[in-house]
């Protein structure tokens, strides 16, 4: 297998089920409250450590997405990490998604399904 192959296979999207998008979901809320809690200043590195966790698991949970990168970039900007941006990316990743999914579907003339 070439290396193209074995690179686009590994960041092929995961199917959308109800499970991933429901953990990817709560792990969006929960870094955005946890940031939140922490206030505007957090503690040092904390909220850092947090986007990665929420980067890793989100896409673990729905597959990366370009648009996942701007959300991890504006979260480094001190006062702009209080907006739920995690939660805001990731309905949207998961809005492309199942869009994507339903085009595929109708295309190969297959039944769309959630």
């Amino acid at each position: 297998m070439k290396l193209p192959d074995s690179l686009n296979r590994r960041l092929r999207a995961p199917k959308l089920t109800r499970t991933r998008i429901f953990l990817a979901l709560a792990v969006a809320v929960f870094a955005d409250g946890l940031q939140l809690l922490l206030g505007p200043l957090g503690w040092v590195f904390g909220d850092q450590a947090i986007d990665c966790v929420a980067m890793v698991l989100t896409s673990w949970a729905i597959g990366f997405h370009i648009l996942l990168l701007p959300t991890f970039v504006i979260e480094l900007v001190p006062v702009l990490e209080d907006l739920p941006t995690w939660t805001a990316c990731t309905i949207a990743v998961i809005a492309l998604r199942r869009r994507e999914q339903r085009n595929s579907t109708v295309a190969s003339g297959n039944k769309p399904q959630l």
